[in-house]
């Protein structure tokens, strides 16, 4: 009997020391304070999201305003604008290098920023429409200039030169039609006919070539006529 009664009050549980109410004071101390903490967050982010609602409610009636940029602000803050503005059916971007430093920009859906604008946002620049419709206008001029000078480039390096009428007061009509025949472009192969490619005569030679032949011509002519006499 004894042992069973000294096994039954071994198996009870001991009364807490000292020690361990004092842990478990300071753990339902630490879980009130966190629970104090999150209902303060909470209501922190309750309140900022009706106060942003409030601007965004009095952003959207002013029509003077086409954008608004605010200060920069934490992470969570940015989410809650940026839900808020969704929700108001406004356009919302994040801009800034680094945490510390990035700031929301709301825009009226009517006046959506254009890709050029976003970008000067991103590099930290202020958005400035004169001057961007000025650079605008330089890069179509540039552009312009560009394709003007490539037209040029192409025009000569394949002239439509008349051989004919050039050469003509030196070898005759006849001769320089022959030249300039032969010298024809060939649209499929460029400028230079694909024969010629394989010629090494300069101009100069291949007109005195012809002119040589006509001259024989006429000599041969002569002959035969005086022949006949």
């Amino acid at each position: 009997m004894a042992d069973l009664l000294g096994s039954i009050l071994s198996s009870m549980e001991k009364p807490p020391t000292v020690g361990d109410q004092e842990s478990r004071r300071k753990a339902r101390e630490q879980a009130a304070r966190l629970k104090k903490m999150e209902e303060m967050e909470k209501r922190k982010k309750a309140e900022f999201r009706k106060k942003m609602e409030k601007e965004v409610s009095d952003f959207i009636q002013d029509s003077s305003q086409q954008k608004r940029k605010y200060n920069p602000m934490g992470k969570i803050e940015r989410s809650i604008l940026h839900d808020v503005a969704e929700v108001a059916g406004l356009t919302s971007f994040s801009f800034g290098e680094d945490e510390e430093s990035r700031y929301v920009m709301l825009f009226k859906k009517e006046f959506a920023p254009s890709d050029e604008e976003l970008e000067a946002y991103r590099k930290g620049e202020e958005w400035d429409p004169q001057l961007a419709e000025q650079r605008r206008r330089l890069k179509e001029q540039a552009a312009q200039e560009e394709a003007a000078s490539s037209q040029t480039k192409t025009s000569q390096a394949c002239p439509n030169s008349n051989y004919r009428d050039k050469y003509s007061h030196l070898i005759g009509t006849s001769a320089a039609k022959d030249a300039a025949h032969t010298l024809e472009a060939n649209r499929a192969y460029g400028c230079v006919p694909v024969a010629n490619k394989r010629d090494t005569r300069s101009i100069e030679e291949a007109m005195n070539e012809i002119r040589a032949k006509k001259r024989q011509k006429r000599e041969d002519d002569t002959g035969a006529h005086s022949s006949s006499s």
